[in-house]
């Protein structure tokens, strides 16, 4: 989900209704009778609408005039760009940004060098790699409006051609890894059933002969790894945040051997062999509250702590291809800290003045002289770096457009922290606007998803227009359940307590009420998937203390949302959230749906949704919608029918913007 007001999906056959500006229309017949008839050339000139897709369905939402979308230009035209692979026999890369409509696989063959698009669709594509001898062709994922059904396809690069690999039915398919002898794939997919996450063996080069590999049960499974003498599979099976396992798995028979001990609530992360094969490294929370790097003993699955000195999780790491180097990134409070480690010594050193901000580890460059990473912050887009194996220096790789924002002038994330009901101190990263707006300033409360997620110190894109326009402060909390502040901290909203990270947002109120520069009058509460849950619930639960609130692809009822999310994520969401098959979780869900309390909303509300969306289905926002209709409060609905869980179409995102802009002015600068 993209950082600040969040975006969205669709569904349905679009239709539309459009609520002109009353101003825009003047009473022609009385003119007539006291002025008499006017010449055409003489009547007054309407103001030019965006006129919204076919692909929308739109409800409440007032005609956005043409001049909005040109006021709000240089804050809608920045791009990103993330690193997707290295070639394997030149210094050249893979990366994926945006020229058009949606991301799409580029090619740049040196340091800031010019990008180079190689795929040309209307939907998104997602992750990609090369074929790891000669990169003759890549293969890639992608999936129809948004609807997760992601297939695997092969490019050739001489003939510019795709083709399709996989299924291409209701199924998804991807988290490929290669073989050690770079000819073959292991990935999962649910083609079976739906439902269970299989694993599957392919050579791109002939798809005909994909073979089911390893039947298993649950969505939660991926390959992680192939032994250096691709006789064995190192597989992870994710039962929920705070728990999962590791397997062995024999590529000849499918057998499997659990490395792990599964009565143990323990959760681990990325796993890779060691080169030698007779290892394994891995993440792991079990020696204390982080994800910590760690080695296994495949002979007496005995661990070592490797990174037992530094107090965060590492969220991340890559092996060199020779096995003599790990690279590895820490969460600190929300900034990334990355390192080298020497795997036969176990020194380690840190890559030194990186800007604060949240890095993703990408791959190494054959030879190991340096890896990949995509880099973000306050006052940056996403770009594509190299790291020096052995100086430790950057390399920027792209440098991409900020659509005429000036990095210097976006402000930088504060943290701030307040304490709860129960006596916990909550953070979150505070961002307020330029010193040019006086007195106490309007607040946007923006709730991540998850609820296993973080907000972090990254690029806000759009959301600098309410900051440096506008004048509204925003500030993103990690309320109880979200990541990075360690296990326990995670667990503290599961089941029945799921309120309790409602009342965070309430404690948030009460230190907006008290504090010197933010005016507690005007607070609006949004958020996107849990985040939308979490907007709603505070809309029924705080009525009376905000101005209004915007959610976006949220749950209105964990009862209808478990029971018509997709079948590969239902028994993952009930780990969480509880299982709405036990009569106390499915009474205590009837009890807190804001659906079953939309009768306490008067505060306007924005709903956004993607009909496509596997996660939190549309009916979730057809059903609050309806219901909030009958409180007579302003109702604005927007759902797209190309998206799914998030608008990943700049045409869709866009006309969310300019939406989420006119609401914001009505109602929360409005608000006295």
């Amino acid at each position: 989900m993209t950082k600040g007001i969040p975006i969205v999906q669709p569904r349905n056959r679009a239709r539309f209704s459009l609520t002109l500006f009353p101003a825009l229309f003047l009473a022609a017949p009385v003119l007539n009778l006291c002025l008499g008839q006017l010449h055409a050339q003489d009547k007054p000139a309407e103001t030019p609408i965006i006129k919204p897709g076919d692909n929308l369905k739109i409800e409440g939402i007032p005609a956005i005039p043409v001049a909005l979308s040109d006021k709000v230009r240089k804050y809608t035209e920045a791009r990103g760009a993330s690193v997707l692979d290295w070639h394997p026999t030149d210094r050249s890369m893979l990366i994926s940004t945006r020229f058009a409509n949606s991301n799409q696989v580029h090619r740049v063959a040196s340091p800031v060098g010019s990008r180079y698009q190689l795929t040309f669709f209307n939907e998104p594509v997602g992750t990609a790699s090369y074929e790891p001898l000669h990169g003759n062709y890549f293969l890639f994922t992608k999936d129809v409006g948004g609807n997760e059904f992601g297939q695997i396809y092969r490019f050739d690069v001489a003939s510019g051609e795709s083709t399709l690999l996989t299924d291409g039915g209701r199924s998804q398919n991807g988290g490929w890894a290669w073989s050690s002898d770079k000819k073959r794939i292991c990935y999962g997919s649910t083609r079976r059933n739906g439902a269970d996450r299989d694993l599957w063996i392919m050579d791109p080069l002939d798809p005909k002969a994909d073979k089911l590999v390893v039947q298993v049960t649950g969505g939660g499974w991926s390959v992680q790894d192939w032994s250096p003498d691709d006789s064995t599979l190192l597989l992870m099976e994710y039962l929920s945040v705070n728990k999962s396992n590791i397997y062995l798995a024999d590529v000849a028979t499918g057998k499997l051997t659990l490395l792990t001990d599964p009565s143990k609530d323990v959760a681990y992360g990325g796993a890779a062999f060691t080169k030698d094969g007779k290892s394994i490294y891995l993440t792991s929370d079990e020696s204390g509250e982080f994800q910590q790097l760690a080695r296994m003993s495949l002979s007496d699955k005995k661990m070592v702590s490797l990174s037992q000195d530094l107090a965060s999780d590492v969220e991340g790491f890559e092996l060199s291809h020779d096995g003599s180097k790990l690279a590895f990134a820490i969460n600190e409070r929300g900034r990334t800290q990355l390192f080298i480690m020497d795997t036969k010594t176990g020194v380690k050193q840190q890559v030194p003045n990186l800007p604060v901000g949240v890095i993703s580890l990408g791959a190494w460059r054959n030879g190991d002289s340096e890896f990949s990473v995509s880099m973000t912050s306050a006052q940056s887009s996403s770009d594509v770096y190299s790291v020096d194996a052995k100086s430790l220096q950057l390399t920027r790789w792209t440098e991409s457009e900020m659509g005429g924002l000036v990095p210097s002038e976006l402000p930088a994330a504060k943290l701030v922290e307040w304490k709860s009901f129960d006596g916990k101190m909550i953070s979150g990263f505070l961002y307020q606007p330029t010193s040019r707006f006086t007195g106490k300033r309007p607040v946007i409360i923006n709730i991540h998803g998850g609820p296993e997620g973080q907000s972090r110190p990254t690029f806000l894109g759009r959301n600098n227009y309410f900051l440096n326009e506008l004048g509204c402060a925003i500030l993103f909390p990690n309320v109880r359940g979200s990541v990075g502040y360690g296990k326990s901290f995670v667990a503290m909203d599961n089941g029945l307590k799921r309120l309790d990270s409602v009342k965070d947002i309430g404690a948030l109120l009460d230190w907006i009420a008290d504090s010197k520069d933010l005016d507690a009058s005007r607070v609006m509460i949004t958020g996107g998937s849990y985040g939308g849950y979490m907007t709603l619930a505070c809309a029924v639960d705080y009525n009376d203390r905000i101005a209004c609130s915007l959610d976006v692809v949220g749950i209105s009822h964990f009862g209808t949302f478990l029971k018509n999310t997709e079948s590969y994520r239902r028994d993952l969401r009930r780990v969480e959230y509880g299982d709405e098959r036990d009569p106390e979780i499915a009474s205590f869900f009837e009890r807190i749906a804001p659906l079953n309390n939309s009768g306490k909303i008067s505060k306007p509300l924005f709903v956004v949704q993607g009909g496509n969306d596997p996660r939190v289905p549309l009916s979730e926002a057809e059903q609050m919608v309806a219901k909030v209709k009958n409180n007579n409060s302003p109702v604005w609905y927007l759902m797209a029918n190309d998206e799914g869980h998030g608008f990943r179409k700049k045409n869709n995102a866009d006309y969310q913007f300019y939406a989420t802009v006119l609401f914001v002015e009505q109602y929360l600068l409005g608000a006295r």
